[in-house]
C-alpha cells in the first residue's frame, strides 16, 4: 500500500484548486493499492489558498526549524506541520511504507522545493511531509522518479542506491 498526493491522482487540491495529473499514480489508487492525502487540506489550509514556501530550508533543521510562509507573508508553519503529522498517523495506523508525493511542493517536494523567494527557483530539499515520513522510516519518491511500462510494473528509481526497482500494482 502506498500513500499518494491526492493531487497526483486527480484531485483538486493544489494551492491554486487544479491538481497535477499522473497515469501511474491514479492506476495505483484505482486498483486499491494507494490511500491518498492532502496535507495541507489536513493541516487545515483551504483550497485555492495562498502559494507557500519553506524561507529558511536546511537538511539539518527540525520540523521546529523550518518557516513556511505564504505569499502574502503569513506563517502557516503551524498548519502544513500539523498536515504532515496527519499524514503520518494515517501512514502508521496502515502500517504504509511507501509514498509517492508531489515534487517542488513545500509540503511534499522529494528532491526539489522552491527557494521561498516566491520566484520559480527551485533548491535541493524537501519538504516538511516528506522530511516527518524518511524520519519515521517510511520510503518517499517523487512522481518524477516514477516510470512505468504497460505490463502493470512500475519501476522507481532509488537515487540514494542507484539503482532500479520494479514494483507490480496489479
Amino acid at each position: 500500500m502506498y500513500l499518494i498526493s491526492a493531487c497526483l491522482c486527480g484531485v483538486n487540491c493544489k494551492y491554486n484548486g487544479a491538481n497535477n495529473y499522473n497515469e501511474i499514480c491514479d492506476k495505483l489508487f484505482s486498483s486499491g493499492k494507494a490511500i491518498l492525502v492532502c496535507p495541507e487540506q489536513l493541516g487545515g489550509l483551504p483550497t485555492p489558498r495562498i502559494p507557500s514556501e519553506i524561507i529558511n530550508y536546511s537538511k539539518e533543521n527540525s520540523q521546529k526549524d523550518i518557516t513556511i510562509i505564504n505569499k502574502n507573508g503569513d506563517n502557516v508553519s503551524k498548519e502544513f506541520i500539523k498536515g504532515a503529522q496527519e499524514v503520518l498517523n494515517i501512514a502508521k495506523k496502515l502500517n504504509i511504507k511507501k509514498a509517492i508525493l508531489k515534487e517542488g511542493s513545500p509540503s511534499c517536494g522529494v528532491n526539489y522545493i522552491y527557494d521561498g523567494n516566491f520566484n520559480g527557483t527551485k533548491i535541493p530539499g524537501m519538504g516538511i511531509t516528506t522530511k516527518i515520513l524518511k524520519e519515521a522510516f517510511i520510503e518517499v519518491i517523487s512522481e518524477k522518479d516514477l516510470g512505468g511500462n504497460k505490463d502493470g510494473i512500475i519501476w522507481f528509481f532509488q537515487k540514494e542506491k542507484r539503482k532500479w526497482w520494479r514494483n507490480s500494482f496489479r
